[in-house]
C-alpha cells in the first residue's frame, strides 16, 4: 500500500534520473527506455504550454497502442493537463459527444482517424486537432526539458468515459492517485516479480491498459506491448517477449481455448493469468491446459480499477477487497444480505482519494453512484462462510459484451434514428465465446420492410463493433408495463430467432 503522497509522475522522473537506460516498455519488440519516455514525454509537456494549455484543462486523445501514445499520455500527465482517452473504435454520434461533453482545448489523433473525427464534428465548433504523424512526431523529437513538479495526487489524471446504463457514457474523473492504486492493485493481482514481463494487449483508452501505466516503476517490471490482440499469435508473441503475466477480460480465454493444440500450450514461460471475468468452469480448463496459475479480480474504473484480489485460488471468486477497500453487499432495503445471498456491491474506503470524486457535469449519477462516502456499484454479488467475493453482474439495462460494458440506451438511440424503425430494444444473451452477445429487437414503421443485413450495416456505420448487435428480431409489437416501458423480461433470449451476423450461411 502506497504511503506517499505522490501519485505517479514522480516515478517516472526518478527513475529516468537514475537509470535512464532501463527499459519501462517494449512496443512491438521497439525498447523504449526511461530516458526516452522522459525526454519525449517532456517534449509533449512543453509544447502543451506552448499551445497555452494549463493545468486543469482536457485533451481527448484517440490513438491506438503506440510509443507516441504512451509519450503523449505522460506528458500530459506532468502537465497536469486531464486525458480524455477515446476508443479508437468510435465513430458517429456517440464519438460526437465524447469530443464535445469534455470540452477538451485539444484533440490528438492517429492520423488514419483524423476523417472519423472530422466527420463526427462537422457542423460544430472543434478545438484544434494535431494529428500523429509528422507534426507529432516533430513535437516528440524536442529537447527542450520540463521541470515544473509533478501534479498534486489529487490532481485530475483522467477523465474516462464508462457507458451509462440508462444514458450517454459517464465521464469517470480519475486522480493521479487513484492511477497509482490502480497500478498498486495490478501488482497484488499479478504478484509480478522484479524483472518480469508483462504481456499487454489492451489499448491504453481501456482502463484494462490504462491501470499499467505506472506498473514498472512500482514493480521493476517490463510491459511488453503489441499492436493488438491475435489469438492465432498470441502465445508466439508471448514466448517472443518472454513474458511471465498475461492478462484476461471479456472472452479472451475462451477464445485461446478454441485454438488448436499446440507444443506453445506449455512452452510459453507463462506462470500468471491475471484478469476478470473467468467463468468457474473455464478456469481449471485454462489453468490445466497451459499450467498457469489464475487470479481473478474484480473492480471498476470508479473505485481505482482493482477492488478486490483471489489469491487463494478458490475458483469462481473474485477474492477479497485491497488494502484500503472495504466492501457491503445490501439488498434492496439496504441492509447486508446474509452469506450465500446477492446483494449490491458497496465499495467505501479510508484512503482519502481511492474512490472518484464524481462523473464530469453529471450530478445526478453522481449523486446515484455515491452515498454516504461509499460507491455502490450497481454490480450483484454474494459472499461465501470465508469472506470471499463472488460477482453476479449487473443490475442495471446494460450488457458485457467483448470485455466492454454495453449501454442498452445508446444502442437503442442509435437504432431508433433509423427511418423505417418505430421502437426497438436490446438485450444480452449467451454467447458462445465468454460474456454475453447483444440481441436486437426492432419493431418496423408501419408499412416498412427492413432487410436485417442492411440495418446491421448502417448500425455498423453508427456505433463501435463491440456495441453493433450480433442478432436481430423483428416483432409485431412490445408488451409493455402501465408506463409504457417495454418488458424486456419478456423478450425471447432465443438464438434460433433471429438474423445472424455472425452466420456465414446468411446472404449479406
Amino acid at each position: 500500500m502506497p504511503t506517499d503522497e505522490a501519485g505517479f509522475v514522480g516515478l517516472l522522473t526518478d527513475r529516468a534520473a537514475r537509470e535512464p537506460e532501463r527499459i519501462y516498455a517494449r512496443y512491438c519488440g521497439e525498447p523504449l527506455s526511461y530516458r526516452e519516455i522522459e525526454a519525449r514525454s517532456a517534449a509533449f509537456s512543453v509544447h502543451l504550454r506552448e499551445r497555452g494549455l494549463n493545468g486543469g484543462d482536457r485533451v481527448a486523445v484517440m490513438m491506438r497502442n503506440s510509443v507516441a501514445t504512451i509519450a503523449v499520455v505522460f506528458g500530459l500527465a506532468r502537465a497536469g493537463i486531464a486525458w480524455v482517452p477515446i476508443n479508437a473504435q468510435q465513430r458517429g454520434e456517440g464519438l460526437r459527444y465524447l469530443l464535445t461533453h469534455p470540452r477538451p482545448k485539444l484533440i490528438v489523433v492517429d492520423a488514419d482517424l483524423a476523417a472519423t473525427v472530422d466527420e463526427a464534428l462537422a457542423g460544430s465548433s472543434a478545438p484544434p486537432i494535431l494529428r500523429q504523424g509528422v507534426e507529432l512526431d516533430a513535437i516528440l523529437a524536442g529537447s527542450a526539458p520540463f521541470d515544473e513538479p509533478a501534479p498534486s495526487p489529487d490532481a485530475v489524471f483522467a477523465i474516462m468515459y464508462t457507458s451509462g446504463t440508462t444514458g450517454r457514457p459517464k465521464g469517470v474523473v480519475v486522480s493521479h492517485r487513484m492511477l497509482r492504486l490502480a497500478a498498486e492493485g495490478v501488482g497484488r493481482v499479478s504478484a509480478a516479480k522484479p524483472g518480469e514481463a508483462l504481456f499487454v494487449w489492451e489499448p491504453l483508452y481501456h482502463i484494462g491498459g490504462a491501470q499499467l501505466l505506472a506498473l514498472p516503476m512500482i514493480r521493476d517490471v517490463t510491459l511488453a506491448m503489441v499492436d493488438r490482440f491475435s489469438a492465432s499469435r498470441f502465445w508466439n508473441q508471448v514466448k517472443a517477449e518472454g513474458a511471465s503475466h498475461i492478462h484476461y477480460l471479456g472472452g479472451i480465454l475462451q477464445i485461446l481455448l478454441k485454438q488448436p493444440a499446440s507444443p506453445l500450450d506449455r512452452e510459453h514461460g507463462v506462470r500468471i493469468a491475471w484478469g476478470g471475468g473467468c467463468p468457474p468452469d473455464i478456469w481449471p480448463q485454462f489453468r490445466d491446459r497451459f499450467g498457469v496459475e489464475i487470479r481473478e479480480c474484480y473492480g471498476m474504473t470508479e473505485a481505482s480499477s482493482i477492488t478486490t484480489c483471489n489469491d487463494s485460488g478458490v475458483v469462481g471468486s473474485v477474492g477479497r477487497p485491497m488494502p484500503w477497500f472495504g466492501l457491503q453487499l445490501l439488498g434492496a432495503d439496504g441492509a447486508p444480505v446474509a452469506i450465500g445471498e446477492r446483494g449490491e456491491i458497496v465499495v467505501d474506503t479510508d484512503v482519502e482519494g481511492a474512490i472518484f470524486p464524481g462523473y464530469l457535469d453529471n450530478p445526478e449519477a453522481t449523486a446515484k453512484a455515491l452515498r454516504n462516502g461509499a460507491l455502490h456499484t450497481g454490480d450483484l454479488g454474494s459472499f461465501d462462510a470465508d469472506g470471499n467475493l463472488y460477482f453476479h453482474g449487473r443490475m442495471t439495462d446494460s450488457v458485457r459484451c467483448k470485455g466492454e460494458n454495453v449501454s442498452a440506451w445508446e444502442v437503442e438511440h442509435v437504432a431508433a434514428e433509423h427511418e423505417d424503425v418505430e421502437d426497438c430494444a436490446m438485450i444480452g444473451v449467451a454467447s458462445d465465446v465468454g460474456e454475453q452477445d447483444i440481441k436486437l429487437f426492432v419493431k418496423p414503421r408501419e408499412g416498412a420492410a427492413i432487410d436485417a443485413a442492411a440495418l446491421s450495416d448502417w448500425l455498423a456505420a453508427r456505433l463501435a463493433p463491440y456495441q453493433n448487435p450480433r442478432y436481430i428480431a423483428f416483432v409485431a409489437d412490445f408488451e409493455r408495463t402501465a408506463s409504457q416501458r417495454i418488458m424486456k423480461h419478456k423478450l425471447s433470449a432465443q438464438l434460433d430467432d433471429a438474423w445472424d451476423r455472425a452466420a456465414p450461411a446468411m446472404a449479406r
